[in-house]
């Protein structure tokens, strides 16, 4: 009985300002769900917008979101990111119940681009309040709990929006989307449970007011880390795309292996992150990342070979294990380098800046991996494994110059025998 408490609070963040952050991330998750689930069928099928016009609104909207990162980011280190957070994720509520109601593609451009907007600068102001409420030994750990969290809310709010989509009317799509902006409303409800973070203190000699633009070290482990994010489409875009190629009767397949990283993701990002404290477990982190993405694309790339169906899938599914234990070390490393490497007075700046990864690999990786992969074949998966191995050995140097003479770099952790040897028992 013990053993099974300790267990089940083992899948949860210690009680208090980390829990509360857990129970606002899995709120805002479930409505993230039902919307990304939702939307596109919902303005081309209900508002009647064509897919064209669809994309090119995402993929602005998008654009000028990562742009906003930075200085919204900015304000929740001048004004408090749990103050900035509530107004956010308040914000993000309110935009998608006036997507109800557009009708124009103007207005639908101007909405989605307020939603991306709001939605970037959540992201800034909810690091800064890790940031400010969790001691700097415990953040990567919090971090991976949040990802395991969100996984989970994505998968509930998805079911919701599936319901959805199976019924198929206007009501149903409202009513995901009502679940969107009720999930954000209860997110920034549970926020303000939180204590403020204080803001950081005005200092005219500290520089410019966004620095993290001129910080060419901190920009370089940021592109290091967005060439290591362009794992992202290949699982949402790029593997469904290859399935249909290869092998038109397993499109069930590619539904399958996002279940597979989702539930993987739940369950062991947390044992991922364990041995992550520092500067030096976080480059090693990233190091095997690419060594794990590298190997995942060259089993992807076997699966041009003439196999049966079940070689074929089984191919597959050996490549989506490697990529998301490659994804969760990988996720592991940048928080812990995303945050040691931020001055801690400019926080939500940085990691506004830092998020910007994301975005970037969101818009270019549908559009250099489609053409890389599919038309490339086998030589096509190995180049892109290549360049995953060598960013994760490339960060290792970049991620100690961007360290150099910074003096607020948290000391690295004492090792300890037994932490040690729990972490090699639980790996996964």
């Amino acid at each position: 009985m013990p053993n099974q408490s300790a267990a089940r609070l083992a899948l949860l963040p210690p009680a208090g300002p980390q829990r509360t952050l857990a129970a606002a991330q899995l709120a805002s998750a479930v409505g993230d769900g039902a919307y990304y689930t939702c939307s596109a069928l919902y303005f081309t099928r209900v508002i009647g917008m064509s897919p064209t016009a669809l994309g090119f609104g995402l993929a602005v909207a998008w654009a000028l979101g990562s742009l906003a990162g930075v200085p919204l980011g900015a304000l929740a280190d001048r004004r408090g990111p749990r103050r900035t957070a509530v107004a956010l994720a308040l914000a993000t509520a309110g935009v998608v119940a006036v997507l109800l109601v557009v009708r124009s593609y103007p207005l639908f451009l101007l909405a989605v681009c307020l939603y991306a907007t709001a939605q970037s600068g959540l992201t800034a102001a909810r690091q800064a309040l890790v940031a400010g409420l969790v001691p700097t030994a415990e953040r990567t750990g919090l971090l991976a709990h949040l990802q395991s969290t969100l996984n989970g809310g994505l998968a509930v709010g998805a079911a919701i929006g599936g319901i959805a989509l199976t019924v198929g009317t206007r009501e149903a799509y409202f009513g995901a989307f009502t679940v969107t902006a009720l999930g954000f409303l209860a997110g920034a409800l549970v926020l303000r449970r939180l204590p403020e973070a204080p803001p950081a203190p005005a200092d005219p000699a500290a520089g410019p007011r966004l620095a993290v633009l001129r910080d060419r070290r901190y920009a370089a482990v940021t592109l290091v880390n967005t060439v290591l994010l362009l794992r992202m489409p290949m699982l949402s875009l790029i593997l469904p795309l290859w399935i249909a190629q290869r092998a038109p009767g397993l499109g069930w397949l590619g539904s399958a292996l996002f279940v597979l990283n989702t539930l993987a993701v739940l369950a062991f990002q947390v044992r991922a992150a364990r041995d992550v404290s520092g500067l030096d477990s976080a480059v090693r982190a990233v190091r095997s990342s690419g060594v794990l993405l590298l190997a995942s694309c060259a089993v992807c790339g076997l699966s041009v070979l003439s196999v049966p169906a079940w070689g074929f899938a089984a191919l597959l599914v050996v490549a989506a294990v490697l990529q998301v234990v490659g994804e969760m070390r990988q996720s592991a490393g940048s928080w812990q380098l995303g945050f040691d490497l931020a001055p801690p007075e400019r926080i939500g700046q940085y990691q506004g800046f830092f998020g910007t990864g994301v975005a970037v690999a969101r818009t270019l990786g549908p559009l250099l991996l489609t053409t890389l992969l599919l038309d490339g074949g086998l030589t096509g998966w190995l180049v892109l494994g290549g360049v995953f191995l060598a960013a994760g050995y490339a960060m290792g140097p970049v991620a100690r110059w961007a360290a150099r003479d910074r003096d607020y770099l948290p000391p690295a952790p004492a090792p300890s025998s037994s932490a040690v040897g729990a972490t090699a028992a639980e790996a996964p």
